[in-house]
């Protein structure tokens, strides 16, 4: 991945943060345009990666659109078969699934995040993973 699109996305990831802490909408509203235009700009060039939209997908509000965004980071992930970004994208798009009411669709998500998990390191997001998926099958 690019650094400086790496460093790009990881500031304003901050700058956003702090607007949703400091409930500053308009700063918010700036840095997530910000943030779309580099997803835009990048979008299918050399310089696009899944880290970029997972990002905008995380501080979209519109939770239906969220998973639109998220759709378009796993086709990215997948493009470079990178199952970290394939388990936590389709994992974050399973929680929004499940606020949405949509279990079947959570589990949809859950279960290809389930077997993209099996060659990652992360423990946590695999067992995060497991333990939803399970819940929502078992009930």
């Amino acid at each position: 991945m690019n650094t400086k699109i790496y460093k790009d996305v990881l500031y304003l990831a901050k700058e956003l943060m702090s607007c949703a802490h400091k409930k500053d909408q308009a700063g918010f509203d700036a840095f997530y345009q910000e943030l779309k235009q580099l997803c835009d700009d990048n979008d299918g060039t050399d310089k696009d990666h899944p880290v970029q939209w997972e990002t905008l997908g995380d501080f979209t509000d519109d939770l239906e659109g969220a998973i639109v965004i998220y759709d378009k980071a796993l086709v990215k992930a997948g493009a470079i078969n990178s199952k970290d970004y394939l388990s936590s994208i389709g994992f974050a798009a399973a929680q929004l699934k499940i606020e949405l009411g949509d279990n079947a669709g959570a589990i949809e998500y859950l279960e290809q995040a389930k077997i993209h998990s099996n060659k990652i390191i992360d423990k946590e997001l695999k067992a995060e993973i497991h333990d939803v998926l399970y819940e929502l099958k078992e009930g």
